[in-house]
Order: structure tokens, then C-alpha cells, then sequence
């Protein structure tokens, strides 16, 4: 197993920067960028067609599709591989065909990246606090759509519970919890990702997980939809999860995304949840922290100062954090790679 200081001196971008914005984008280990690298060197010098090119680029797509699939805890024919969290909600809304006598019960905690499909979805939207989403559902409910853990307040909505207590279709938006804190699917129907977040992968890569594809019908077919098609467009599907996959991803992406979710270490739970504690702990004693104790690797503060600058006065301290517009808050990523150093760094320049 390796140590610490093994699994941080792979990101490099730690030995100049207190880096704490993975809740946006996740440090690029070297290895995935090296993997990156060759790929578009092969494609450079090689091109990219010809069966030995498209034999390899699907079985590096399966390949990353089994190890996304141990990840969250299902079968790989359960994994579909898309751009981006957003990408996974707008194939599940799609898919369900919802309209003005439906209704969708969110948070009032949620990206845009979810509020916006669902108001695209044409279904009436109710956005309930974060911690009554039960309560909101009605007879005319027919989704509830949550993050695991809010971009706003990092704190965990439970999906798990919702479902349980709702006992209905659940969508989640797993932007902030997938690579931060444990996550077993289980029962939940819908599981969007992006993998360049808290998985430190590529740009524009992502996944869903869909519990039953068969029961999902595909509304955004890519190319990956059909096992054979007709001349007219109508098709067989592919089996699985497959079915949803919205688009070729290059090779490069592959073999980065493939060495990125190798990186992580068996501790990385504890380790980024132990940092996120003692960031939560050293901020509590000068700010107003909205995260609640013990959630995931998000840790939102309420500056007395003016957030923007405050933010840059961090980032010239080489310190990096994110604001979030118009909420007058600011939001600190804890990961398994965080040190006390970089904490103590933040600590430093906010006093």
C-alpha cells in the first residue's frame, strides 16, 4: 500500500499550491497526464483509424467502464460513459419523457447543472430544503432529483434515505461525492458523475449509472446506442448501460481517466475526511461555517470580507479555493492529498 507522501508526490501541481478546488477540478496526477501524453503521440504519428485503433480505443473503454463500475459498486453493464454529470441528467430526463403534470422534487441546494435539464424537462419543479425533500414529494411526484453532497453547502442530502423514505425514481448528482466519499449505488436508479472533479481525471469525462437499463428508453442515441441499425435509424440497443453512452472519448482521455482512478489509495476516504474535519475546525473559530460536521470533502465558509478579493489574496499566497457567485460564501476542497500544510497555508492568509 502506498504512503502519503508516495500518493501526493503524484500530483505535482501540490508542490507549489495549497490545492483546494477539486469540488471543481481535481489535481492531475503525472501519471495520467504521461498516459495522456503517449496517447497523443500514437495519434500523431499513427492516426487515428484503421481496426487496430478502434479494437484498442473500445477495450480501454471497457477497461475504464469495470473500474468506474468497483468504484460505485455495481456491474460494469450498469456503467454508462459520458462528458459530464449534466450529460447523465440530461439522458435520464430524456429518457423519462416527464411533462407539465409531472413533478420533480429537488433541493433548493442544486447546480445548475441538474436545475437546469429538470427545468428543460417540461415537469413542474419543487425545490424543498435540503433537509426536507420527503416532505415535498406529493401524489403527482414522479422524480426526486438531489445531489449526494450540495456544491453549495457541502453538506450530504442522503439520497439513499430519500429513496428509502419516498420510495420513489431517484436521480443523483454525484458531482461531489464520487472520488470524496464512499459510494455504493445500491438501490438509488440514476448515478451521475464527472471524473475530472474528485477523481482527478481528464476534461470531459464522466459516467451514469443506471440500476435497470432496459427499463430506461434511450432518448439521445450516440453512436453506442445500436448493436445494429437499419437504413431508416431504427435500431437494436446495445445491451446494458452502454446503450446511454453519449460519444466517442479519445484515447488520450481514456488512458488518462484509466491511470487517474489507479492513483487513489485505499485510505483516501479517511484520509480526506480527517482533513476535511480539520479544516472545518480551524475555520469555525473566526468564520460562519455552513457544512455541518462529519459530511464529505466540501467545506463552505461565510467570509467577513469581501469574497472575490479574498479569493485572489489566496490564490497570490498560492492558495486555491473557489468562491461561489452571488452567496457570499467560499468553498474549500479537502481530498486525500490535502496536507496540513495546505490548511495551515489557508489558516495563514485568511488572519
Amino acid at each position: 500500500m502506498p504512503s502519503y507522501e508516495e500518493v501526493r508526490a503524484a500530483f505535482p501541481v501540490l508542490e507549489q499550491y495549497a490545492y483546494l478546488n477539486a469540488g471543481t477540478n481535481g489535481p492531475l496526477p503525472r501519471v495520467a497526464a504521461e498516459a495522456m501524453i503517449a496517447e497523443q503521440l500514437v495519434d500523431l504519428a499513427e492516426g487515428r483509424g484503421g481496426e487496430p485503433y478502434f479494437s484498442r480505443a473500445l477495450g480501454m473503454r471497457d477497461e475504464v467502464r469495470a473500474k468506474l463500475a468497483a468504484l460505485f459498486g455495481v456491474e460494469p453493464a450498469q456503467v454508462a460513459l459520458t462528458r459530464s454529470t449534466t450529460d447523465g441528467c440530461n439522458i435520464v430526463l430524456a429518457g423519462l419523457d416527464l411533462g407539465p403534470d409531472d413533478e420533480i422534487v429537488t433541493s433548493d441546494v442544486e447546480h445548475f447543472g441538474l436545475i437546469g435539464p429538470l427545468h428543460a424537462s417540461g415537469a413542474r419543479v419543487v425545490a424543498a430544503p435540503e433537509d426536507g425533500i420527503p416532505e415535498a414529494v406529493t401524489e403527482r411526484t414522479r422524480l426526486i432529483a438531489i445531489s449526494h453532497v450540495s456544491w453549495v453547502t457541502g453538506n450530504s442530502l442522503d439520497p439513499a434515505r430519500v429513496k428509502s423514505e419516498a420510495g420513489l425514481p431517484t436521480l443523483v448528482d454525484g458531482a461531489q461525492s464520487a472520488g470524496a466519499i464512499p459510494v455504493e449505488v445500491g438501490a438509488l436508479d440514476y448515478y451521475a458523475v464527472s471524473c475530472q472533479k474528485w477523481l482527478c481525471g481528464p476534461d470531459v469525462t464522466g459516467a451514469l449509472v443506471v440500476a435497470r437499463p432496459e427499463e430506461l428508453p434511450v432518448a439521445l442515441p450516440s453512436y453506442f446506442a445500436q448493436a445494429e441499425h437499419r437504413p431508416d435509424g431504427s435500431y437494436v440497443a446495445r445491451e446494458g448501460a452502454e446503450r446511454f453512452d453519449s460519444g466517442w472519448i479519445g484515447t488520450p482521455s481514456l488512458a488518462g481517466l484509466s491511470k487517474a482512478l489507479d492513483v487513489a489509495p485505499e485510505w483516501r476516504f479517511e484520509r480526506a475526511a480527517e482533513m476535511a474535519a480539520k479544516c472545518r475546525s480551524a475555520l469555525e473559530e473566526r468564520f460562519e461555517v455552513v457544512t455541518k460536521p462529519d459530511h464529505a470533502g466540501l467545506v463552505t465558509f461565510r467570509p467577513t470580507s469581501d469574497p472575490t478579493e479574498l479569493v485572489e489574496k489566496l490564490r497570490g499566497d498560492g492558495v486555491i479555493v473557489r468562491e461561489l457567485p452571488g452567496r457570499n460564501l467560499i468553498r474549500v476542497s479537502c481530498g486525500y492529498w490535502t496536507s496540513e500544510s495546505d490548511l495551515e497555508r489557508l489558516v495563514k492568509t485568511l488572519a
